[in-house]
């Protein structure tokens, strides 16, 4: 299945981990279409972004039980990428 880039990434994760592991080790996070591959991120990144990347990791994230009025429910299952770029490159969220 064909999906442009924009389809690949959903939305960078901002989260406290997140902001710790850009800092330290130059990796960025992101929630990403669960049928993308890890190419597909990769390209997609490169060209949204314009930098080079250097790897990508992922995991399926399973989603929580909560419960909504009587019954027990479960959240949608995500995907989310970590991906390394190279030591000269950056991104900003803001």
């Amino acid at each position: 299945m064909e999906l442009r880039s924009y389809q690949v990434i959903l939305r960078p994760l901002v989260t406290e981990k997140g902001t710790h592991q850009s800092t330290r080790y130059n990796a960025y996070t992101f929630q990403v279409n669960p049928l993308a591959t890890k190419t597909q991120i990769k390209v997609a990144v490169e060209e949204l972004f314009n930098v080079k990347v250097e790897a990508v990791r992922t995991q399926v994230r399973e989603g929580k039980k909560r419960r909504f009025r009587q019954a027990m429910g479960q959240l949608s299952t995500w995907k989310k990428a970590i991906v390394t770029l190279n030591e000269e490159d950056k991104i900003e969220f803001f």
